[in-house]
This record gives C-alpha cells, sequence and structure tokens, in this order.
C-alpha cells in the first residue's frame, strides 16, 4: 500500500499554517516535510507530532491507497 499525505496539506491551508511553522512546531528536520511531499513513509513519532500539533488525528493527515499490482504478488 502507499500512503497520501494530501488530507495534511489541505489541513495545513485550512490553518493557515506553512511547512516551515509545522516542521518548526512539530520538531522535525525538513528531510520529513520532503518525505510527506513524496509521499514516503514516515515515523510514527513524526506523525504524533504532527497530530499534536494540528490537534487532530492520524485519519486527519494521512491514508492508505491501495497499489494495484495488476493481480501478481510480489514474491
Amino acid at each position: 500500500m502507499a500512503v497520501s499525505y494530501k488530507k495534511l496539506f489541505h489541513l495545513l491551508i485550512e490553518k493557515n499554517m506553512t511547512n516551515a511553522q509545522l516542521q518548526q512546531k512539530a520538531g522535525f528536520s525538513a528531510n520529513i516535510i520532503t518525505r510527506l511531499k513524496r509521499g514516503r513513509y514516515i515515523s510514527l513519532e513524526s506523525v504524533e507530532g504532527i497530530c499534536r500539533v494540528l490537534n487532530c488525528g492520524v485519519d486527519d493527515i494521512l491514508e492508505f491507497i491501495p497499489e494495484d499490482n495488476g493481480g501478481k504478488e510480489n514474491g
């Protein structure tokens, strides 16, 4: 499964908060913002920090997207 953080970026817009402000308040590196933008996994600690700063739940900032592998198993 892939992960999407589109909900997070929409929430930041709603709260009028920049990526840099989130980074500073949650206390993580710029690398985490890059990973978020690229839809890569981040640590649970980073997810927790984001949720704390934005006063929201995990399901408010990310969602898992099933990957279509054409019915083939990776093995």
